[in-house]
């Protein structure tokens, strides 16, 4: 199992990309950190216990750093490290630039931009004196291309695109990889409420004819977090069947 031994802390784990990265990294033998703002934490954290595997869950808001530090200190009483962060959590409140009020932009960027350097800033003192870890984020394809109606959610992925190099570049010196996933077109429940003639004209724009799993999305994280991918730093990687080609 590629992350034995290895503590790993995954934000917004309660459903969706978070919930099946939890699920990846304790079938990989992880012991695993569920956070999410929701009581849902619980759910996650049983069926991880019901694989056999190890795992805690807090619950957490990105934007509320005294929630960050409760749950690192607990992670560091129980488990004694950190050695993966995957900054997962995120939200959308879409609008087009004339209609988009400040509330929605301010919301969108507290969330995705800032609770990824809260949770980061929060980890880093523990990796470092571990000497070592992996910090993963989730970007999306929208951070490197934009998209209509989304101001506010491509400029957070964009930065969080600037801050995974930023830390590759500082953090590199003590063994810490920085790397970004952005996935396109993902089967979550986002993507379920939407009209199905809107969801198949999505998979007619990606070559592979489909949109993507949930698991496919862990699978890339599982290999990044893992001493496999030891070489890989500053990465940032698209996750999207071909859709930007």
């Amino acid at each position: 199992m590629r992350l034995s031994n290895k503590v790993a802390l995954i934000t917004g784990a309660s459903r969706g990309i978070g919930k099946a990265t939890a699920l990846k990294f304790a079938r990989e033998g992880a012991r695993v950190v569920v956070c999410d703002v929701d009581d849902a934490v619980a759910e996650t954290v049983a069926e991880i216990r019901l694989q056999g595997a190890n795992a805690l869950g807090f619950k957490v808001d990105v934007t509320k750093p005294h929630t960050i530090d409760a749950m690192v200190s607990g992670v560091v009483a129980s488990y004694g490290q950190i050695d993966v962060l995957v900054n997962n959590a995120g939200i959308v409140a879409d609008a087009q630039l004339r209609k988009m009020t400040e509330e929605q932009f301010d919301r969108v960027i507290d969330v995705n931009l800032k609770g990824t350097y809260n949770c980061t800033r929060a980890v880093v003192d523990v990796m470092i004196e571990r000497k070592g870890g992996v910090i993963l984020n989730a970007s999306s394809i929208v951070g490197l291309y934009g998209n209509f109606g989304q101001t506010n959610y491509a400029a957070s992925k964009f930065g969080v695109i600037g801050m995974t190099k930023t830390w590759a570049r500082e953090l590199g010196k003590h063994n810490i990889r920085a790397n970004a996933i952005c996935p396109g077109f993902i089967t979550t429940t986002i993507i379920q409420s939407m009209p199905e003639k809107v969801v198949r004209a999505m998979e007619e724009r990606v070559p592979l004819g489909r949109l993507g799993k949930p698991e496919e999305i862990a699978n890339t994280f599982a290999f990044l977090a893992s001493d496999e991918a030891s070489y890989i730093n500053g990465a940032v990687i698209e996750v999207c069947g071909g859709m930007t080609l």
